[in-house]
């Protein structure tokens, strides 16, 4: 199967009640990982290239690895998407190397702006086949080139939806409800302790996705900055030698939810390096005296794969859907 759009996914995932993931990748084990726990759990997947990731990996590299991907899975259908495009010039570069799918983010611009910039892209896109994510509103925290503090973020403004869809006919449409990028996603005093001493985030504003949701119905929704960083993780990390206080995602039920409504799309980053790092780190902590990278990768590749199996079967619920 060749590489799909996310159209039919979205309106699928729409009408069914659940989510696909969209999962960052860098690197073979990543990609790897996020496929093979796909091809298993019968789940449709987008593999989203970051501006940072093209920087670190050569877009060639990286189209290729999917392509390889395809080869090993022939059935599972595959979106490429670029996540976070930063301009029409980056966006047309996806375009015109071979993904299917691009965002344009001009979120930090002026909402007339923000129009004209993702009109500009999505016109080029449709001509070529490739559909386009935008985005209203702007998440805090910081994630590969995207680095938003707190006081610059703000809540996606439901009255503003419709305009900008029907003028820029984007795709699909990244809002802004509580999510935020990176592992650090919510400062201490924003949260609340549970019985066990756990931080707990402040809860997403479902009023928001339900306000767009009535004004946009049928249209698929994303969130952005949505890793539960698992805190057995974190906690790998920082047994070997890490120091990741108060690392705090997203708590997984809030994002189920989010998936049974109108949100098609789920952004999933933090959590797959966490698991990467911290089993890295617990490696060579055990075995001081390994430095052949296929041994300390190989079980990173493997907690990456369960970690995205779990998310496809109890959070997302897109498992057997592809």
């Amino acid at each position: 199967m060749p590489l799909v759009t996310s159209k039919e996914m979205f309106e699928k995932a729409y009408n069914g009640g659940y989510a696909i993931g969209a999962f960052n990748v860098n690197n073979m084990e990543i990609v790897q990982g996020i496929t093979e726990a796909c091809a298993e759990e019968k789940a449709p997947v987008i593999l989203q290239v970051s501006k940072g990731a093209r920087a670190y990996a050569n877009h060639n590299y990286l189209v290729k690895l999917v392509e390889a991907a395809i080869m090993c899975n022939p059935d599972l259908p595959i979106c490429l998407h670029l996540d976070h495009g930063p301009d029409f010039e980056t966006c047309k570069s996806c375009i015109d190397g071979g993904f299917t799918s691009v965002m344009i983010d001009a979120s930090s611009k002026p909402f007339e702006e923000n129009i004209e910039i993702t009109k500009k892209v999505v016109e080029y896109a449709h001509d070529h086949g490739v559909v386009v994510e935008a985005e209203l509103g702007s998440l805090a925290g910081v994630e590969d080139d995207v680095k938003v503090a707190a006081e610059d973020s703000s809540y996606t403004r439901p009255e503003e939806v419709e305009e900008f869809v029907q003028k820029t006919g984007c795709d699909s449409l990244a809002i802004a409800i509580g999510t935020s990028h990176g592992a650090y996603k919510f400062k201490p005093e924003q949260c609340t302790r549970n019985e066990k001493g756990i931080l707990v985030p402040p809860p997403l504003r479902f009023d928001i996705l339900e306000e767009v949701s009535k004004r946009l119905p049928g249209f698929p929704i994303v969130l952005h900055g949505s890793s539960s960083v698992p805190q057995e993780y974190v906690k790998m990390v920082n047994d070997n030698g890490g120091k990741m206080p108060d690392a705090v995602g997203v708590p997984e039920e809030q994002l189920r939810k989010a998936a049974s409504l109108a949100v098609c799309k789920i952004n999933i980053d933090s959590d797959l390096r966490l698991a990467m790092t911290g089993t890295i780190r617990q490696f060579f902590n055990e075995h001081p005296d390994k430095f052949d990278p296929r041994e300390y990768l190989k079980p990173a590749r493997a907690n990456i794969k369960e970690i995205v199996r779990h998310k496809l079967t109890d959070v997302l619920g897109c498992a057997g859907k592809a």
